[in-house]
């Protein structure tokens, strides 16, 4: 792992990551109901602030998807196979969470599934593939980045938990109660 990795554009950099998280958010997207799609990116209620800090995370995280698409795969190191375990480990928390999440009715919260372990595990697992991403390159800027883009975006979610309060009442609370925001440690 090296802090700023060399850039340059091939077909073997770290933006295959990126596009299994975009293939794979794309085709739910495609396949599901447009309610549970208009329900995912429901931002109704957010505050100023909330917005703001949301967008600076974004922009960290297009920092991160930059140095993605930029640099090239550590093919062969064990930088590599570690990224690749983390990616496919995110991608398949990732689609089992979607998954979750379409089956559960809209007058409901999510609670089904790895929703029994952490309240966002669609943010968590896209985060797990991107990390796989920035540790298959083998930068550390990536890593770095990436850690800023969910430190800002944390408040985002704590806005759609406020929504989701608004929304469902005492059972959403209940679930805040049992169920750590994050995951199992957080």
């Amino acid at each position: 792992m090296e802090l700023f990795p060399e850039f340059k554009f091939g077909l073997l950099n770290g933006w295959l990551a990126l596009a299994l998280l975009t293939i794979t958010d794309g085709i739910c997207f495609l396949v599901f109901p447009k309610a549970v799609v208009k329900r995912l990116f429901d931002r109704s209620g957010w505050s100023q602030k909330q917005v703001v800090f949301t967008v600076i995370g974004k922009l960290c995280a297009v920092v991160s998807i930059v140095l993605l698409v930029m640099t090239p795969l550590k093919i062969g190191s064990a930088v590599f196979v570690i990224g690749l375990i983390v990616t496919v480990a995110g991608l398949t928390g990732l689609v089992t969470a979607l998954i979750n999440f379409k089956n559960t009715p809209l007058d409901q919260p999510v609670e089904r599934g790895i929703y029994r372990i952490s309240r966002h595990p669609q943010i968590v697992m896209s985060t797990v593939v991107l990390l796989g991403g920035a540790i298959a390159i083998g930068s550390w800027s990536g890593v770095i980045t990436l850690i800023f883009a969910r430190v800002f975006g944390h408040f985002g979610i704590v806005a759609e938990e406020q929504v989701c309060l608004k929304k469902y009442g005492d059972s959403y609370r209940d679930y805040m109660q049992r169920i750590p925001r994050y995951f199992v440690f957080f």
